[in-house]
């Protein structure tokens, strides 16, 4: 059952449901705004910021704050090592599956 170590070894920061989404979200379209991912999971703004905040703790990705028209405009983007993080999430994700014995 050593596969069943590496289960609890997973990145609970990438694992918990709405933060893959906003990671799956980045690493396949590079920058979203705030805006584009409220419409995207409909989330509350409070959630979404309260999730985008523990990625940027974590360093997976950056915000980028600039303005348009003088109104906010807050994007986001994988960093380097978010996008090396998520690889590295599925990657994990592929060996433990491949090592699950179903019914035995």
């Amino acid at each position: 059952m050593d596969h069943n170590n590496k289960i609890i070894k997973i990145d609970r920061v990438i694992h918990e449901p709405v933060r893959l989404a906003i990671m799956n979200c980045l690493y396949e379209r590079e920058f979203v705004d705030f805006n584009g991912l409220l419409e995207e999971f409909a989330l509350t703004r409070g959630n979404l910021a309260s999730h985008i905040k523990r990625l940027e703790q974590a360093r997976y990705i950056e915000v980028i704050k600039t303005f348009r028209q003088r109104i906010p405009h807050t994007t986001y983007t994988l960093t380097t090592k978010g996008r090396q993080a998520y690889i590295n999430y599925w990657d994990f994700i592929d060996e433990i599956r491949k090592n699950i014995v179903l019914g035995g």
